[in-house]
């Protein structure tokens, strides 16, 4: 009787966090992001290990270029599920991208964080596909003297192309543009634009043609080509 009357009492709770979880997750998806956190962090005042609510407030916060607290949200998640490589990935996204806000010096002392969450990431799910490019450009945007390196950039791209040729050329193809190898991006992204045949592919190869090479009528081609 007394486990009946404590069910009866837990039941109407459990009713209310429901509808509520579900009005957050409404608000969310209506773009509403701020409405929806006050929902979830109402939420995790009592329980403060519910992972989606955790993952709605760390995405919103994303949404709304909250940087910060999206990486305190994204760091609270990969404690709790230490095999889940997205919560690591985005953990290290939510840093790199802070890191473009603030000063270089600052920006610098948050790099082992973003490298050592990008690399748990590839450790965890060893086709990650967004950790290995957010790997490339923090290997080709950092200073030689900071780490930088175009070598371990090439690594992480031949990784990709494992099993993602498309990505693997298309990564190639951003480590030679950055050096400014205009002929040899041309190369690589149409290899991979021969492969993907994508909007992605296509915008590569177009924005090379037009900007880099400063070839009009090679972009014109291309566009029609893709149009039809």
């Amino acid at each position: 009787m007394k486990n009946l009357l404590l069910f009866l009492f837990i039941l109407p709770a459990l009713g209310w966090a429901q509808s509520n979880f579900e009005k957050g997750e409404k608000l969310f998806q209506a773009k509403k992001y701020s409405e929806a956190e006050s929902i979830f962090e109402g939420i995790l005042k009592n329980n403060p290990s519910d992972i989606k609510a955790l993952e709605y407030l760390g995405e919103g916060a994303g949404h709304q270029k909250m940087w910060v607290k999206g990486a305190s949200y994204f760091k609270k998640l990969k404690e709790l599920r230490p095999n889940t490589a997205d919560y690591f990935f985005k953990y290290g996204g939510c840093l790199a991208m802070r890191a473009v806000e603030v000063n270089r010096l600052k920006a610098f002392t948050m790099v082992g964080d973003m490298k050592d969450a990008f690399e748990k990431a590839i450790e965890l799910n060893p086709k990650h596909v967004q950790a290995r490019w957010a790997l490339i450009e923090i290997y080709l945007q950092l200073p030689g003297i900071l780490g930088g390196s175009e070598s371990k950039a090439i690594v992480y791209s031949n990784e990709l192309a494992q099993f993602s040729p498309v990505d693997g050329y298309l990564s190639r193809g951003r480590i030679e543009e950055y050096f400014k190898r205009y002929n040899l991006a041309e190369k690589n992204y149409k290899k991979a634009h021969e492969i993907g045949g994508s909007k992605v592919t296509f915008q590569k190869l177009y924005n090379l043609y037009l900007n880099k090479l400063k070839d009009p009528k090679k972009a014109k081609d291309l566009k029609q080509k893709f149009a039809e």
